[in-house]
């Protein structure tokens, strides 16, 4: 089931909290995920993301364009079982990446997307985090071993560094735009990351990229 909100197009049943807006700049809907989050889609529209030493995933099927971004904090978690994991699951599991990557695959096929089909672009995994300098690391070496453990297809890549990245995907055509941030008030990227892994740890729980 789709839902119609503000006359965009329709959002996808258990995407409803994801905000979505108009970005002006670009003329375009875009749909802004944070850490933790996912998002799939097979309308016309971005989907935004801000990354320190985080990493996103954006994803499509190449042949209908339906497709999707995630974004995780932290490689791995073992604590949580397979079977919590389904479409529009924003609980303490999509912050891990074997989970968030889970989350992005199963929901596409779970709308019919042939997994073979799947092709991938990378983001992210900076070393922006004081005193936390191998999170992005971790993160880029388990995206990189899962990626290839299940065959899938990379098209692009655009991981480490030391700047935050905003990266803006369009699953229907595939078309990736990134922006280094390298002005320091992008502080705020940074504390959220550190926030964000502060309350996970207490809980428990290059190619056709377009530089714009």
């Amino acid at each position: 089931m789709a839902i119609v909100k503000n006359n965009f197009p329709p959002v996808l049943s258990g995407f409803e909290h994801i905000n979505r807006y108009w970005d002006r700049r670009h003329h375009c809907i875009a749909a802004k995920i944070l850490p933790g989050e996912y998002y799939i889609t097979r309308e016309d529209e971005y989907i935004v993301t801000v990354l320190g030493s985080c990493v996103a995933v954006c994803m499509r099927d190449n042949i209908s364009g339906m497709g999707g971004m995630n974004h995780f904090m932290l490689p791995i978690h073992n604590s949580y079982s397979h079977h919590k994991i389904h479409a529009g699951d924003t609980s303490a599991a999509a912050r891990y990446g074997n989970y968030a990557m889970e989350l992005l695959i199963n929901s596409l096929l779970g709308y019919g997307v042939k997994r073979e089909n799947l092709e991938v672009k990378l983001f992210g995994g900076g070393s922006v985090m004081r005193n936390i300098t191998n999170v992005g690391e971790h993160n880029i070496a388990f995206i990189k071993d899962y990626v290839e453990n299940e065959h899938l297809t990379v098209l692009a890549e655009n991981l480490g560094d030391i700047f935050p990245r905003k990266v803006m995907y369009h699953p229907l055509s595939g078309r990736a735009k990134m922006k280094k941030l390298r002005s320091m008030h992008n502080d705020t990227v940074i504390q959220r990351e550190s926030t964000y892994k502060y309350h996970i740890e207490e809980k428990e729980i290059e190619g056709d990229i377009e530089l714009f």
